[in-house]
């Protein structure tokens, strides 16, 4: 209990694994900076649960752990693929976007590196204050292991990645039933679900963005006695715009021109370009998708659906599968239909991060973050550091992988040099913590 970490991460995937190697370069050239990660999982793996075979990456592997704010770093991709052998066979691929599958290896690879400074199977209960003559200098991170062990571990600094939960629609709220599955659970659970072959299954995907349709086009190849309906409350699939003026917006550079604005402003700009990011697709596979319905059509076996401008009113689960009840949303009529499962790809909610933080509510002034991604706290040495939950203050990038390597190095800076992101340039902030090794 007397050791005091100079950070302590709750969470260790990609973006705390970024802090983690951009905190192992900056103590290259300074004292080395004592921390510790804690994480929910076993073992190090991103998002396992959609890691459907041939699915690639939505950005360039360029926005790596390191290459925006390092090109020479050794956790660069392409260090990686130099490393395992790879490198030449990689550019004979001639694609900037490598299949997830080899991308979770990337970040593995990478986080294998960082074994003694991370702490597996720890579920974090509480964050408590630590206080010196009513200051706040740190704070007690309380954590229980697999056996049920709680230890508690200290820090003058906190940095929460602890990543998205599961978005249920309303009618699902309430549901226990190991028929119904959200996205992040689908490899693993599906197979078992649906091992009888032997026999015709239904299964529901909810959704219309980038996760549905790779489920669903999945089932459809993956599992021939399965009848796939897809439900979205849209009227068709969506391309994603990612074209080359509109991605600048995730730009690291771009954080700036986000945050000066007015409160009201932000909200728009994230309505403007929402459909980069929420409730799009892919254009190939919605073109591979339409071929597939078309080839029904012309085999006279329409089997799977697409069924549009629908909600999910309610869910009643019995021993012969799952009765869901469908809205239509132009004509406010309910109609009936049964599934032996379903799939919720229905995204992610970001503000877990408030209910860790009850036991500091009295030293919180705001949970607005400042450009450092840092919350305002009443009379206090301590700093606690927000990753990946920040999208209403700084932008769409937030959530995403794309801005890892640069954000690691403002939260570095700002902890152990104490200065702040301030509409600063980007050549300003590439030389700012070269500059102190």
């Amino acid at each position: 209990m007397s050791h005091i970490h100079d950070y302590l991460g709750v969470g260790f995937g990609p973006s705390n694994l970024a802090l983690a190697i951009a905190t192992r370069e900056f103590a290259q050239g300074a004292r080395s900076p004592d921390v510790c990660f804690l994480e929910r999982k076993p073992a190090f793996n991103w998002h396992e649960g959609m890691l459907i075979d041939g699915s690639t990456m939505q950005i360039s592997f360029l926005k790596d752990l390191a290459t925006l704010r390092n090109p020479r770093s050794r956790f660069t991709f392409i260090n990686y693929l130099k490393e395992q052998g790879r490198l030449e066979d990689f550019i004979n691929i001639q694609t900037f976007f490598p299949t997830r599958e080899e991308y979770n290896d990337y970040l593995g690879w990478a986080a294998s590196q960082f074994d003694d400074q991370v702490h597996y199977g720890q579920h974090v209960q509480a964050v408590e204050p630590l206080l010196e003559d009513g200051r706040l200098t740190g704070v007690e991170v309380l954590s229980r292991d697999a056996d049920g062990e709680t230890r508690c571990r200290r820090a003058r600094n906190l940095v929460l990645g602890v990543g998205g939960a599961p978005q249920v629609p309303a009618a699902f709220e309430g549901v226990r039933d190991p028929r119904v599955l959200h996205s992040s659970q689908y490899r693993g659970r599906i197979e078992t679900l649906l091992a009888d072959s032997g026999r015709r299954a239904r299964v529901a995907v909810v959704g219309g963005g980038q996760s549905a349709a790779e489920i669903f086009e999945d089932l459809t190849h993956r599992f021939p006695h399965v009848d796939v309906s897809m439900i979205l409350r849209g009227t068709a699939l969506k391309p994603s715009d990612d074209s080359p003026f509109v991605n600048e917006i995730f730009n690291p550079s771009f954080i700036d021109q986000i945050f000066q604005q007015s409160e009201e402003r932000r909200r728009d700009l994230l309505a403007e370009f929402r459909n980069t990011n929420y409730a799009v697709v892919d254009l190939e596979l919605i073109e591979r998708i339409f071929q597939m319905f078309y080839l029904q059509k012309l085999r006279g076996d329409e089997r799977h659906r697409m069924l549009t401008r629908r909600e999910v009113a309610s869910v009643e689960a019995g021993e012969g599968g799952l009765h869901l009840a469908l809205r239509d949303l132009v004509g406010n009529r309910e109609s009936a239909l049964d599934f032996d499962a379903v799939v919720l790809a229905t995204g992610y909610r970001r503000d877990q991060h408030r209910e860790l933080l009850a036991g500091l509510g009295d030293h919180i002034e705001s949970f607005t973050p400042d450009r450092n991604y840092r919350l305002k706290l009443k009379d206090s040495e301590s700093c606690i550091y927000l990753q990946g939950c920040c999208e209403i203050s700084h932008g769409l990038s937030d959530t995403l992988l794309s801005v890892l390597a640069v954000r690691s190095q403002e939260i570095l800076e700002s902890i152990f040099l104490g200065r702040s992101v301030v509409a600063t340039t980007r050549s300003d902030q590439e030389a700012s913590l070269t500059s102190a090794l």
